[in-house]
């Protein structure tokens, strides 16, 4: 088997984990706290049931409704092209790792943009040195389809500038003459 006919079974394996932890973490939060409601855990992370209508960090948040549905075609949109990236490129695996964590947080944001409207956040991270940069040094709350995405957005970036510094050493290894 050719390094080109990789399965991407095993990366969208990582992507239902993904989606299977998000959405269990969420169900879980749906079911034990009212909206609003918050558990300091340290003296600096809070569980906490918020919704967001918006993307990242509530961006749009309160565009009146439509946002629901754009967020909800971009989501899927992009869940076709990473499986078909994911079907090319599954041999490549920092690249395929990085699709599939995005792909697991871009279906289960979904998933709640559809059956809720709103995205379930519940994570809380707060720093004193924050506090210049957000409300009181609170980091915008997410979930771990957030972290799924962020962790592959940053994997993805990585990959790329690795990409790079291999095909700027093989230009040094193989000067054209």
């Amino acid at each position: 088997m050719s390094e080109r006919r990789a399965s991407p079974w095993p990366w969208l394996g990582l992507a239902g984990l993904i989606l299977l932890v998000d959405q269990l973490t969420k169900l879980t939060i749906l079911g034990l706290y009212q909206l609003g409601d918050s558990t300091f855990v340290t003296d600096y992370f809070n569980i906490v049931r918020v919704h967001n209508s918006g993307a990242a960090f509530s961006f749009l948040a309160d565009a009146g409704g439509w946002q629901r549905w754009f967020f909800t075609t971009v989501g899927l949109g992009a869940t076709v092209f990473i499986v078909w990236m994911l079907r090319q490129n599954s041999h490549e695996r920092f690249l395929a790792f990085s699709l599939a964590c995005i792909l697991g947080g871009a279906v289960g944001n979904v998933i709640d943009r559809v059956a809720y409207g709103y995205v379930v956040d519940f994570l809380d991270f707060h720093f004193t040195f924050l506090e210049g940069l957000f409300y009181g040094g609170h980091f915008p709350t997410f979930n771990i389809a957030d972290a799924g995405i962020s962790i592959g957005a940053v994997c993805l970036v990585l990959d790329e500038l690795l990409r790079m510094r291999r095909q700027r050493q093989a230009g040094r290894d193989h000067p054209q003459a």
